[in-house]
């Protein structure tokens, strides 16, 4: 079928002004009607351009193929690590302790036990290429509760009686250094309490010999346990008009012996943390494993009821089934919040004023439990619980 397209090219009819030949006027001149026969062609195809999308930021893409955003720091992480059980490990904060792998912790717990000293809970999510992990020290319940909230197993050197309780739950999947043979006593350490380690090889072994699975039990594959503000939009607390200026968060009060502080980094956006403990000079937490000095972007305060349980001074807290206060602090900056933990395996929440869950910064978190009454120093300004 042939298509007919008719041009119709209309020329300027005016009237020219000759000059010279004598004539004055000019006939008008008219460009003919030019009819064009065009043969087929066929129409132009109309090209959709493609709507236009907000360009991925660096820290929207993967580094490699395959990895996803981590549950506990959102960080970038394999599947593999993301989708097995992390580990809990129990270390000392003593002058005589050595502390071995403990600046890859994810999370970070400190707490009082007898006679105002502190013992750690170190939370790893990978912890697949250790070779020297600990010292390994002896369990406090209340830690077991904080672990239960993230599925993990939880790795002691016994305790005292009052754990009996909850390590013997059938639901408890605890390794316990008295009863392995995959732990070790290190002679460098020069005391006989300090001295106990374990590696990833040693932790497969009784996971396998015990029966546990490496995968996340029902109920806690899906589980968000922190909410996190986008990588490429970090937590500012910019959006709250009473949050303070915190370049010193300042344990002491609250952890006489170990009188840990950390101190914020503009360069790195971290809390390094420092402590100095009794009979020994200030000076960085540094791990013995690679020398490097722990630090943290997200710190979270938590006032906890607690009771001396005997003359010992061993200690009870109370870790869930009550609504208490406590302080978050990021970038430098920090603001009061409430936290709840409703259930043995429940995660704690953390609530700012109005009553929104606060969303914390990409990276690794510290979690000081202060007992009730107690205080710390931001900035040299002393702050104290509420409850």
């Amino acid at each position: 079928m042939k298509r007919m397209q008719v041009l119709f090219l209309v020329a300027l009819s005016s009237t020219l002004l000759l000059f010279g030949c004598g004539k004055e006027d000019a006939e008008p001149v008219t460009e003919p009607v030019v009819e064009q026969v065009i043969d087929d062609v066929d129409e132009p195809q109309v090209i959709e351009e493609p709507e236009e999308t907000e360009p991925e930021t660096d820290e929207d893409l993967p580094p490699e193929a395959g990895m996803v955003r981590s549950r506990i720091t959102n960080e970038w992480v394999t599947e593999e690590v993301n989708n097995t059980r992390p580990i809990t490990v129990m270390i000392p904060n003593t002058k005589t302790a050595s502390q071995y792998g403990i600046s890859q912790a994810d999370v970070l717990y400190e707490c009082n036990v007898e006679g105002s000293i502190t013992r750690l809970m170190a939370l790893f999510q990978d912890w697949t290429n250790f070779d020297r992990l600990g010292n390994v020290r002896s369990c406090r319940d209340y830690y077991v509760y904080w672990s239960f909230e993230w599925d993990a197993f939880y790795i002691h050197f016994g305790g005292p009686f009052y754990i009996d309780e909850v390590i013997n739950r059938p639901d408890t999947e605890d390794i316990d250094g008295l009863s392995s043979s995959n732990f070790w006593r290190a002679n460098d350490t020069n005391n006989s309490t300090d001295n106990a380690y374990v590696d990833t090889k040693g932790i497969l072994s009784d996971i396998n010999k015990l029966g546990y699975d490496l995968e996340y039990r029902n109920g806690y594959s899906d589980e968000q346990h922190y909410q996190f503000a986008p990588a490429d939009a970090p937590n500012t607390l910019a959006q709250y008009g009473n949050a303070i200026t915190a370049n010193k968060v300042d344990m002491s009060p609250t952890y006489p012996v170990t009188n840990c502080y950390f101190v914020y980094n503009e360069e790195t956006g971290l809390y390094d943390r420092f402590q100095h403990l009794s009979g020994e000079a200030d000076g960085p937490h540094v791990d013995r494993a690679n020398g490097k000095q722990l630090a943290f972007k997200n710190i979270l305060i938590q006032n906890t009821y607690y009771e001396v349980r005997d003359q010992k001074g061993y200690l009870a807290f109370q870790c869930h089934d009550t609504t208490r206060d406590g302080w978050f602090f990021t970038n430098g900056r920090g603001i009061h919040v409430t936290w709840k933990k409703t259930s043995d395996y429940g995660a704690t929440r953390y609530y700012d004023d109005a009553g929104n869950e606060i969303e914390l910064n990409t990276g690794k978190t510290m979690v000081c439990i202060v007992e009730d009454g107690d205080s710390f120093l931001v900035d040299d300004v002393k702050i104290g619980s509420t409850n």
